[in-house]
């Protein structure tokens, strides 16, 4: 049985029914040809590091989630990521969950495209609600054989000169089990925080980070021309931090992307799928 939380029968069910539907017609693939998958956006943000971490040189990381690989997303998407992904060359590739929708076996659309992106730092990863509600180990796996190290309440170290600096991810806060203390537990001086959601700044005691990165809102992904989304996600933080760059006291800088696919529905309005590149400068 999956794993996640708050996983009703009438959620089965919808999604289920949706998925189904999807699969037989063409709709997913007329909403991407008439662009309603929204134009993938590049966000860039810059980081200064304090000179008594020593940061030995600017670090690149890219930061992608919310894929939604399955009958709600068109795999054109995926490619058109990839491709930036592969002129941008970051130093390390950050993957904030939700790899798919509905069946797990739909990963592999995905993680054929990311073992082609192998950036010199490694790929760094967290799982979301939607990969909780299926065979997460599945995703793990597939995810693994693609190059990326899945952390779940744990953290990694980047390879020399780099070491300094740690990954530091948690489980998926609303349908998972946090536990903070053993993500950071050990965790290098310069710290990137890798969550699902912005939920998980809630599980946070003393734990602070240089940078954390979190999706899970799809900054609405059907939204009104003004940015406001018709429906927020679900978690208490999501309609605080639903997109955009934040300062949070005492913890850090947070960056929430919209996401690269879509759930639910077929449909971004408003709300076009984003990357984000993010470069910590000593």
């Amino acid at each position: 049985m999956p794993r996640g939380r708050h996983n009703s029968r009438s959620r089965r069910f919808s999604e289920t029914a949706i998925n189904s539907i999807l699969r037989r017609t063409w709709i997913t693939k007329l909403s991407y040809w008439c662009g309603l998958h929204g134009k993938l956006r590049v966000t860039s943000h810059e980081i200064r590091i304090p000179a008594e971490k020593q940061l030995p040189a600017p670090l690149v990381l890219a930061f992608a989630s919310d894929f939604h690989a399955g009958p709600t997303t068109h795999p054109k998407v995926f490619s058109t990521m990839l491709d930036e992904l592969i002129g941008r060359k970051p130093d390390v590739l950050l993957l904030g969950g939700d790899y798919v929708t509905g069946a797990a076996t739909s990963v592999g659309t995905l993680s054929e495209l990311l073992s082609r992106c192998r950036p010199p730092l490694g790929t760094y990863a967290v799982l979301g609600n939607h990969d909780l509600w299926t065979d997460d180990a599945h995703i793990q796996h597939e995810l693994s054989a693609a190059g990326a190290r899945v952390l779940i309440n744990d953290n990694c170290r980047l390879p020399p000169p780099f070491d300094q600096v740690s990954v530091c991810g948690i489980d998926d806060p609303w349908t998972g089990a946090v536990n903070v203390a053993e993500a950071f537990a050990g965790a290098g001086p310069i710290r990137i925080f890798l969550t699902h959601s912005p939920d998980g700044l809630l599980f946070l005691t003393d734990e602070q980070f240089d940078i954390g990165f979190a999706g899970h809102t799809h900054g609405g992904q059907v939204a009104f021309p003004n940015g406001t989304p018709v429906l927020s996600a679900c978690g208490p933080l999501s309609r605080s931090y639903r997109q955009g760059r934040f300062e949070v006291a005492g913890r850090g800088t947070l960056i929430v992307g919209r996401g690269i696919g879509c759930s639910n529905l077929p449909i971004r309005l408003n709300a076009d799928p984003e990357l984000v590149i993010c470069t910590l400068r000593p």
